[in-house]
Formats: structure tokens, C-alpha cells, sequence
């Protein structure tokens, strides 16, 4: 069992997730419309904000986060498909919309280019759409992967239609059953909810990205040395969440992330007296995790979404298969994480741009 703890932080929140544990996107009703005399459809809100109390929320996607979020994606592709090829590169890093690499052996190059070929391929679903494309005019054996405009405006069509399923989700965790989520414009997303008893619980819950990942710490320099000058190659320089926040030294590589967590459940742990999260892994996330406690014991583990959430010290293989994670939580705060876990992550993070209680008449 991996015992996951947060330190020097307030007992409000970890940020933590699990992609697509309660199924498909179908699962869920329609959003409730009602047709006006000129034909456009309309939210129907009276009837239920109006009678019962509720809020109005206005979401939008922020598009910064989810180009970063693209690029760290094609990061790690590349990564694993040069790996997968045996083909040996330096500077692989990520600056602004690009993605380079360099290829060590001249003579791999082409077979680099066919190791990675499907990163230019045209999306599958949209037929001629093409997400990234390559340069590699310049000498040396560098590549050069860099996001189109015509990807971006797709992926944020996508990222739209992920994050009203992910937000159904959490909402009928809530216990909310008729909640009224849709696309508004080209980057926001609508929601009216009748009867709601706690929005601010809601908006805490709707404004949290929920991306976990267990990445090991890189202890191979000083934080402060990578700080003055240069991380090294495959690793980053992150924040924790404290005030003020702590920096730390991790490495890029991706352990285990929410797509390998099968479950979430908030538990009451007798022998510390405190509200814990417990969530198994699926055979491959537990396999890795076991594979880098076992060749790292001694060091330090990291457990991020986006920030540093702790840092714990591998005492022993984990090989379990399942982790647990506490922090002082009151039993809301465990239910709130547990309910992200099952959830889902949002593809990048969103942003309240307007909220509105709604009061029932008296």
C-alpha cells in the first residue's frame, strides 16, 4: 500500500483523479430544452430555478492550459515511441507550441520519423485534420512537432464536449439529478441547477482540474542549482501548493496517472484517527509503481496535479497494487476528493467566469 501524505498545507484540498471509472458519456440524459415560438432552442429554468432556489455558473476553458497540456502529451509520446524504436535523442523539451528533439544518430533519423509518424497523422475521427506538424529543416538531426491552429480549434471542441461529461458527473455525485450543463460559444460552458443546497462546495468541485500523476523527484542536483541556472534534461522544476510555495526538481517521466486508478472511496483510517482516500490501480499502473518503488528505495516520490500535492520517501516496494492518501481531511473533504477520483479530470482547466444564486421565492 502507497500512503500518500500532504505536508504544510492547509486541510482543504487534493487534487486528484481518475479518467472515465463511471462509463460512457451516453450515460447520461440530454440536457433539458425548451422550444420557443421562433424555433431557437432554450434553456428551461423557470419552472425549476425559480420554484426551487439554484445557480447559474459560466465556465470558461482556459486555452493556455489545455495547449500545454497537448504539448506534455506529444512529450511523452515522443519519449516512448523513440524508446519503443531504440533510438537514442538529446533536448527533448517543450517551448511555446513546438515539441523538439534531437535525433544522437544522424543515420536513425529517418527511422525517427517513422517511429513518430503517427504524431502527424490526421485525426481519426475528424478525417483531415492535422494536430501537429513536423520541421525538420534544420541540421543536426532536430525535429520540430508544433500544435496547428486548425488542432487547437479541434482539441478545444473536444476538450468542450469531455468537460460537460466530466461536470455531469461530479454533479450527480452531488446528488443533483436534473442538472442543465451546455456548450455556450466557442470556450464556455453553461450550468443551471435547480434546488442546489451548497454552490460553493459546487464551485471548489467544478474549478479543480483533478489531473493525478506520480512522478519521481530528481534528486541528482540542488532545487536552487536548477533554479540559478539549468534543469536537467527530462526533468522540471515544479511548485507545491504551500504559502509561499516550495519548489521542487521532477522529472517529466509519468509513473502512474488517473487513467490507471480503477476506483475511489473515502475511508475512515482507525489507527491515525483521520478521514483517508483508498483507490487500487489497474494491472498496469500497479506494475510500474511497483517497478520504480522497487529500484528507488530511499528516494523521493512526487504526487502532482499540475502542483506538488507531497513528497514522500519510498520506504518500500509498493507492490500492493492500491494507494491511500491523507491529509488531515475532514470526512467532506475525503468524499469530495473521492468523488473527483471517480469522476474524472478535466482536460484543462476551467475558469468561473460568472456565478449567480438563484433564490427560491418565499
Amino acid at each position: 500500500m502507497l500512503y500518500l501524505s500532504r505536508f504544510k498545507m492547509t486541510p482543504i484540498w487534493v487534487a486528484v483523479a481518475i479518467t472515465g471509472v463511471l462509463g460512457a458519456p451516453g450515460l447520461f440524459a440530454a440536457s433539458p430544452l425548451a422550444k420557443q415560438p421562433d424555433g431557437v432552442p432554450k434553456l428551461q429554468i423557470a419552472g425549476d430555478l425559480d420554484q426551487q432556489g439554484g445557480s447559474h455558473i459560466l465556465l470558461s476553458l482556459d486555452l493556455d492550459d489545455l495547449i500545454k497540456g497537448r504539448l506534455e502529451t506529444t512529450r511523452d509520446e515522443i519519449r516512448s515511441l523513440l524508446r519503443s524504436a531504440r533510438i537514442g535523442y538529446t533536448g527533448l523539451a517543450r517551448s511555446g507550441r513546438t515539441v523538439q528533439v534531437r535525433i544522437s544518430d544522424s543515420t536513425q533519423v529517418e527511422a525517427a520519423k517513422t517511429a513518430l509518424k503517427t504524431l502527424t497523422d490526421p485525426v481519426a475521427a475528424s478525417g483531415s485534420i492535422q494536430e501537429t506538424t513536423l520541421d525538420e529543416s534544420e541540421p543536426g538531426g532536430l525535429l520540430k512537432f508544433t500544435a496547428t491552429d486548425a488542432g487547437i480549434t479541434y482539441g478545444t471542441s473536444t476538450a468542450l464536449a469531455q468537460s460537460i461529461e466530466v461536470i455531469k458527473r461530479r454533479i450527480y455525485e452531488l446528488g443533483i439529478t436534473e442538472p442543465i450543463v451546455q456548450q455556450q460559444g466557442d470556450d464556455r460552458i453553461l450550468i443551471q441547477m435547480p434546488g442546489l443546497k451548497d454552490p460553493k462546495r459546487l464551485s471548489e468541485i467544478l474549478g479543480r482540474t483533478a489531473k493525478l500523476t506520480i512522478q519521481l523527484v530528481d534528486q541528482s542536483m540542488p532545487v536552487r542549482d536548477a533554479l540559478s541556472g539549468q534543469p536537467p534534461i527530462g526533468s522540471s522544476v515544479l511548485y507545491s501548493q504551500d504559502d509561499p510555495p516550495v519548489p521542487y526538481l521532477i522529472e517529466n517521466r509519468v509513473i502512474v496517472s488517473g487513467e490507471n486508478l480503477i476506483d475511489a472511496q473515502a475511508k475512515y483510517n482507525s489507527q491515525s484517527n483521520e478521514s483517508v482516500v483508498s483507490f487500487p490501480l489497474d494491472s498496469k499502473g500497479a506494475a510500474r509503481l511497483g517497478q520504480a518503488t522497487s529500484q528507488n528505495i530511499g528516494k523521493l516520490i512526487a504526487i502532482l496535479d499540475d502542483q506538488v500535492i507531497s513528497v514522500p520517501v519510498i520506504r518500500e516496494p509498493v507492490l500492493g497494487g492500491s494507494g491511500q492518501i491523507s491529509g488531515n481531511f475532514t470526512a467532506q473533504n475525503a468524499e469530495d476528493i473521492a468523488l473527483m477520483l471517480r469522476a474524472g479530470p478535466l482536460p484543462a482547466r476551467l475558469t468561473i467566469v460568472e456565478e449567480s444564486p438563484m433564490a427560491a421565492p418565499k
